[in-house]
């Protein structure tokens, strides 16, 4: 699933793009399932003629702001993917909508599993009112962080995972933060030290720098707007590398099933289960 560094991408790529541009004609929906709390009629017919003044991120979701005070918001989940392209499209395989804007661009919601959504509101409050902070904002200290973590028995790879605690962070960079502050995975959230706390947060926060610096990670769905993929998977210390050596100590990567989720960690940098986990 594209994670914050992946969204912003995107964003930045988009708005390069396409801010200024308006919805010159319906859009082509494939799949009526994308479109949220509208029908497709309604919802092509209050997009047309919209240009899109501004493009911006909140969590994993974006949004692309209109001239008539609309917000149009999109949310790739698994393996949705926003391409543009000038050229017409000359397949449907994974297509769910075409949007057609302006100079001859279409931008193409590519989404193999069909997981993604799109929302026309007002208020994009209605969608994104129950998000976590911002972990790159500087609103976002080891303080805030403190506070989110306190009295959760949860382990803190599950919490970081949880979009209403921090926005943006999933499998990938929750593995990657874990183990660049030597934490294990299943450690209860709330146990954390005020020290353990505040190398969580600069690693969080480090991790989903350097991830953006490089465009984001791809591993086979998650795609830039025009088809390249992100280069950070090179760099990934912990997440898919099971049975490789750790960069640090040399120890194997090993993956646990977690809360439904697998966390990869190394044995020797962040503790064993049974552990006291405090590697």
């Amino acid at each position: 699933m594209p994670e914050l560094p992946e969204v912003e991408t995107i964003r930045g790529e988009l708005a390069a793009r396409i801010v200024g541009r308006a919805f010159v004609a319906p859009p082509l929906v494939l799949d009526p399932r994308l479109v949220q709390r509208l029908f497709v009629q309604e919802f092509s017919q209050a997009l047309l003629g919209q240009e899109i003044s501004g493009i911006s991120r909140r969590g994993k979701y974006l949004l692309f702001h209109l001239s008539g005070s609309l917000t149009l918001i999109a949310h790739l989940k698994m393996t949705g993917a926003l391409l543009l392209s000038a050229a017409p499209f000359t397949s449907l395989r994974h297509l769910r909508a075409v949007f057609f804007l302006g100079g001859g661009l279409e931008l193409r919601f590519s989404d193999p599993r069909r997981f993604g959504a799109v929302w026309l509101v007002l208020d994009p409050a209605e969608v994104l009112g129950g998000l976590g902070p911002e972990p790159l904002e500087p609103g976002f200290t080891p303080g805030v962080l403190g506070e989110r973590l306190r009295g959760r028995k949860a382990p803190i790879k599950a919490v970081l995972l949880n979009q209403g605690v921090i926005a943006g962070l999933g499998n990938i960079y929750a593995d990657e933060a874990l183990f660049r502050a030597s934490l294990a995975p299943w450690r209860a959230a709330g146990s954390l030290t005020a020290p353990e706390t505040a190398a969580l947060h600069g690693a969080v926060r480090a991790t989903l720098a350097e991830a953006l610096a490089g465009g984001g990670t791809s591993f086979s769905d998650y795609l830039r707007p025009d088809g390249s993929r992100g280069g950070f998977a090179s760099c990934l210390q912990a997440h898919r590398r099971e049975g490789q050596p750790c960069y640090r100590c040399g120890a194997a990567i090993a993956r646990l099933g977690l809360r439904g989720r697998s966390a990869y960690y190394c044995p020797r940098c962040q503790g064993m289960p049974g552990g006291d986990g405090n590697g």
